[in-house]
């Protein structure tokens, strides 16, 4: 068998993959690999012989002190160092161990070298971490607890020792974690939570309240999980969140919303919030009840889903025109139909709702029924009208009275005064005749006037609901004679069952007036036909009196026929009242009177009776 050749020492220390040297006691390289050479720059045919303590000065991170004393107190040490090469760098652990001979006796120094570049790469993202963890969890104020089972220590981590405000060195045990709980629910519903995840794994995140060592209340978020091995638990980790600061906040939003919320819903009016869509995203209660639903059934709808679709146009021509200028459309006077035809007089502001970046976003609406205000409004409007007419009625019936009685008094005057001067008994006989006639005058006069006055002032007789075709017939029978006389032809096309509102005696002396004038004032040369008409329209009945007769020039006596004393054809039966009266009835009555005619065809007087009970 062939002996194995004997290989020299240096000559497996040159090739070994480690970086190795070997250094005498006056610090000079007596043999190295060529690996660990080549790390400080050296041939390994060249670099041999030379003081170690030049090699590692090329280095960084090593001093001249601390080198000599790894290198000559005979003892193991260690040291840390980075060889740097333009931007980049290496960095080494070399170990530095006493070398001796047989007899124990030191040698000099084995220097076995270590690349730990991705080590400390590592340690140095490690430590990142650790900082950047550390930061978020101060930051956010999320602290951490462990408890290990085969101890039975709990472990809190600094950020959750300061939200508890004890000192940093404290350490709790479970019975006195668990006592910072406030008592009652929160105490109780922890160390149930507790006692589970330490019995079968249940994990748990909850919302509790504790009191601090300063005895403040704080609420924090608790949350636990079982670590097992080998399917036993073997510790249970947790987080600790401070969020006090939170829940007070919400609670304070809350009642902010609540205040906001009952503010809204307790206005006198229509609230509502659209997005760019004109799409509802919040409505007050008034809104609701107005439209008869839930907020519920309202979000998320336009005005085309809930108004007759002219109006809701109209409105989302309003919002577009807000949102574009971006200026308020404020106190304008809107009508709103629902799709029951139902209508509703609206003051309407709108104002552009806007981001924080100031870009619009939406509008918000605020709607005033201004209906009763607008009933009111007309209702003042005719009460002025009627108010008008009723001061030139009163300034033409002063007129009239003063006109007339004082043509009386002048006439009673002279009169008189020819009675006392007369000598004559005859004479004196015929002046008291006139005197008389004055008299009888004067009272129908008189009795005119009270007549004119009494309907004016009897504004508030009730009317009743009347049948036409009974009324008409009562006239014609009290006027049977007189018609027949005048051999009128009388038609009437009145529904039998038609009827009016009306005070009993007006609706009488209407017919009863307007009958007798059409045969007062017929034609010479024709029979009087007189043709009655009816017909329901909107809020009135309007009762139609036709004739055949004279007929008036409306051109030259329009403004004057209601008039008081104001006769159009010399009929000595004419007194000018009957027309007036009927009127004056009629407006008493919430009524209105109109006439067409044309001359020698005949006349069609139009009473509007109002069907309102009022």
């Amino acid at each position: 068998m062939k002996e194995v050749e004997t290989i020299p020492r240096h000559y497996l220390l040159k090739q070994l993959p480690s970086f190795i040297a070997l250094v005498d006691n006056n610090h000079i390289l007596v043999d190295a690999s060529d690996s660990w050479l080549s790390q400080f720059g050296e041939d390994p045919n060249k670099g041999l012989g030379t003081s170690i303590m030049d090699l590692f000065l090329k280095h960084k991170g090593i001093g001249p002190k601390r080198l000599e004393e790894c290198l000559t107190k005979n003892k193991t040490c260690t040291i840390r160092h980075k060889k740097v090469e333009n931007t980049n760098q290496q960095w080494f652990k070399s170990t530095f161990v006493p070398w001796f001979d047989e007899e124990e006796n030191v040698l000099g120094t084995i220097i076995q070298t270590e690349d730990i570049s991705i080590a400390i790469e590592k340690d140095k993202e490690l430590e990142k971490a650790k900082t950047l963890l550390k930061t978020k969890s101060e930051v956010a104020k999320v602290g951490s607890w462990e408890y290990d089972i085969a101890t039975e220590k709990l472990t809190w981590s600094d950020v959750t020792r300061a939200i508890h405000q004890v000192s940093s060195n404290y350490e709790p045990t479970v019975s006195e974690g668990l006592e910072f709980y406030k008592s009652g629910y929160c105490r109780n519903k922890i160390s149930m939570l507790f006692h589970k995840a330490l019995q079968d794994g249940t994990p748990f995140n909850e919302r509790l309240v504790i009191i601090t060592k300063n005895g403040e209340e704080r609420w924090v978020i608790a949350g636990g999980k079982a670590i097992k091995k080998n399917g036993k638990i073997e510790k249970l980790f947790g987080t600790f969140q401070d969020i006090h600061e939170q829940v007070m906040a919400e609670a304070r939003t809350r009642e902010s919303e609540q205040l906001l919320t009952t503010l809204i819903d307790n206005l006198p009016l229509n609230v509502f919030v659209k997005d760019q869509d004109s799409r509802k995203i919040l409505v007050n209660k008034s809104e609701c009840d107005y439209l008869g639903t839930t907020p519920e059934n309202l979000i998320g709808k336009t005005d085309f889903e809930l108004y007759d679709k002219k109006i809701a146009q109209i409105s989302r021509d309003e919002d577009l025109e807000v949102m574009r200028t971006l200026k308020p459309m404020l106190g304008q006077e809107t009508i709103n139909v629902r799709k029951d035809g139902s209508s509703t007089h609206f003051l309407t502001s709108k104002i552009p709702l806007l981001d924080v970046e100031g870009k619009v976003y939406g509008l918000i609406g605020m709607s005033m029924d201004i209906s009763n205000l607008k009933q009111k409004e007309d209702e003042l409007r005719d009460l002025i009208n009627v108010t008008a007419i009723q001061n030139k009625k009163l300034i033409n019936f002063a007129h009239i009275v003063s006109h007339n009685l004082r043509s009386h008094t002048a006439n009673f005057s002279m009169l008189l005064d020819f009675l006392i001067k007369e000598k004559d008994e005859k004479e004196k006989n015929r002046i008291m005749n006139m005197l008389s006639h004055a008299s009888d005058n004067l009272l129908d006069t008189l009795e005119n006037l009270n007549e004119v006055v009494d309907i004016s002032t009897n504004v508030n007789l009730e009317k009743k609901s009347l049948n036409l075709t009974e009324n008409i017939t009562r006239v014609r029978q009290n006027l049977s004679a007189f018609l027949e006389k005048n051999k009128t032809e009388f038609k009437n096309n009145v529904q039998d069952e038609l009827t009016v509102m009306s005070v009993p005696a007006y609706l009488e002396s209407i017919i009863l007036n307007l009958v007798t004038n059409a045969v007062k004032y017929r034609n010479p040369n024709k029979n009087p036909i007189i043709e009655l008409n009816a017909k329901k329209q909107d809020k009135h009945v309007i009762f139609s009196i036709s004739d055949n007769g004279l007929g008036i020039d409306l051109d030259r006596y329009g403004g004057k026929i209601f008039g008081m004393y104001k006769t159009f054809h010399n009929n000595k039966d004419a007194r000018g009242l009957g027309l007036y009266i009927i009127k004056n009835q009629i407006e008493a009555m919430g009524g209105n009177i109109t006439v067409s005619s044309e001359v020698n065809k005949g006349s069609t007087f139009n009473v509007y009776f109002n069907e309102e009970n009022q």
